[in-house]
């Protein structure tokens, strides 16, 4: 576990006076750090399984409303339908299962893809870490935080915008192992492109599996890629352990509108047939791969990922499937996207509600944006979009941390930012405490009227967890602000992730198993040349 230095001394045994604290606050700053430490440490020790939701989801939309998207989305399938291109075996599945196959045009009887999805797919099941304690339940009333996912470039302070390279992906990956707030390791966090296209993957998965126990995904960009990783998940985890419980996922993308390309569906049914999860999710900007209107988007999006969640059980009946959302407009006057707008949120929300009817897990939102540095734009957008998440009900929030510039750019400080913010997310996630503590009456009764309470009892014992405390965030006057270098928030997140990285540990990683995992991916390697496209 990272924690952040502790300097100072223990809390003292009765409270001093605002005077004395500011008196003495060098002493302060550094009790300060001490608790974010200690704090920091429980987190990561209970917060591993996801984050409990005790706060209700936003529901946008009533009955009659809801009712009639679904009427849509049903008439989209049915009258347009969707292309399987370059994958024979799927239009096989969908035409013994009823829908109408013309070429690779399928067309499907209104009902029947949500009565595909209903019957078998899993509402809840558990992602196994090899750590076991930090497994994490996808369904229900967890929600887990995963990192950014995809970008080819890199950014810091110090290095500007780069292509991403191993050694970036591997430190994203220990930085996501370090946060107390990300309860997932992620994807392709960012593309190694100093590594050959058709062997990246192995050394994606083995970094993954090496710089942090936590639950990770595989590779989809080949069938065999995807396969590929899922034999390496049978090496740490078993085959029959694999064979039984779902151990890794696979991020699916609709080629919206509309359309699944073989790459896509033949990797989405290679992690189905080995019962791991597929994340299915279409990519829609409005104006450019969907409609304008919100509505129209949530038919298009909800019609693209419900059928690539039925495809899942047609391959294997109960293989473990997250729908997901990815909404998002378009400056009509450049052609670029745009993210953290408002029309997106209420669209996630409405997504929220018609996933929950279809009782399947989701996936939604994230923090994105399209800024280039990781700025005021940056964290106003991805709060937005967040909080969308939030709200909606999302159970998997891929793209928690790091994703800058329309998702183009994976950015060590906005990741710091952004960890920092999923923390806060765990506490108002948390909702309101009603029990006696909370409700502070002894407080009062000690108090009583015009004075303060910095000295009660009832501050003395609540005060280290209290309220949220960023480990970004700079709430010192500002004279004491400027003595210390008048550092803006993007200074001091590089700072952050510089000392997590430096505090980084590996876990440990039984030796007959790393062993095994090398050779597997020594010679997958020597079979194939190199490919750089």
């Amino acid at each position: 576990m990272v924690q952040e230095p502790v300097s100072g001394q223990p809390a003292p045994e009765t409270a001093p006076g605002p005077l004395q604290e500011a008196a003495r606050a060098g002493r302060v700053r550094g009790g300060r750090q001490a608790r974010q430490a200690q704090r920091a440490g429980a987190a990561q020790r209970g917060a591993t399984a996801g984050v409990h939701r005790a706060i209700p989801t936003y529901d946008l939309l009533g009955e009659e409303a809801l009712l009639r998207l679904e009427a849509a989305i049903d008439t989209l399938l049915a009258e347009v339908g969707m292309e399987f291109r370059g994958d024979p075996p799927a239009l096989a599945l969908w035409r013994k299962a009823g829908a109408i196959v013309d070429g690779v045009s399928v067309k499907f009887p209104p009902g029947l893809v949500r009565a595909i999805i209903r019957r078998t797919t899993p509402a809840r099941f558990i992602h196994h870490a090899r750590n076991p304690a930090r497994s994490v339940e996808i369904g229900g009333d967890t929600v887990v935080f995963s990192p950014a996912y995809g970008p080819p470039f890199v950014h810091d302070l110090d290095g500007g915008r780069r292509y991403g390279s191993l050694a970036d992906f591997r430190r994203f990956v220990q930085l996501a192992y370090a946060s107390p707030w990300l309860h997932h390791s992620g994807g392709t966090v960012c593309e190694p492109v100093d590594v050959p296209v058709n062997k990246r993957h192995l050394d994606m998965v083995y970094a993954h599996i090496a710089c942090s126990d936590k639950p990770f995904m595989g590779s989809v960009t080949a069938e065999e890629r995807a396969e590929d990783s899922i034999a390496l998940a049978r090496v740490l985890f078993g085959a029959e352990f694999v064979e039984h419980n779902c151990v890794i996922m696979g991020n699916i993308n609709v080629n919206s509108p509309l359309v699944y390309d073989g790459t896509m569906s033949r990797a989405l049914r290679a992690y189905a047939r080995a019962n791991q999860c597929t994340v299915v999710v279409p990519f829609i900007l409005g104006g450019a791969m969907g409609p304008v209107t919100t509505s129209g988007a949530i038919v298009q999006s909800m019609a693209e990922a419900m059928v690539g969640v039925a495809l899942t059980q047609l391959e294997r009946p109960g293989a473990p499937a997250i729908l997901g959302n990815f909404l998002s407009s378009t400056s009509l006057r450049s052609g670029s996207p745009t993210f953290g707008t408002p029309e997106p949120a209420l669209g996630s929300l409405v997504v929220g509600q018609l996933t929950r009817r279809l009782n399947v897990p989701l996936r939604c939102s994230g923090a994105f944006t399209t800024a280039k540095l990781a700025d005021g734009q940056a964290m106003l957008e991805s709060a937005v979009s967040m909080q969308a998440a939030i709200l909606c009900g999302a159970h998997f929030i891929l793209h928690s941390a790091g994703w800058l510039e329309g998702g183009l750019v994976m950015s060590y400080e906005k990741f710091a930012l952004d960890a920092d913010f999923c923390g806060a997310l765990h506490t108002y996630l948390a909702g309101l405490a009603l029990d006696d503590n909370a409700l502070a009456l002894d407080a009062f009764r000690e108090v009583g009227p015009g004075k303060h309470f910095f000295g009660c009892a009832h501050t003395l014992a609540n005060y280290e967890t209290a309220f949220w405390d960023s480990g970004v965030a700079d709430n010192t006057p500002f004279e004491q602000w400027q003595e210390a270098g008048s550092k803006d928030v993007q200074h001091r997140a590089n700072a952050k992730w510089r000392a997590m990285l430096e505090a980084y540990q590996a876990p440990p990683l039984d030796p007959a198993i790393d062993a095994a995992l090398k050779d597997f991916i020594a010679r997958k390697k020597a079979a194939v040349p190199d490919m750089w496209h």
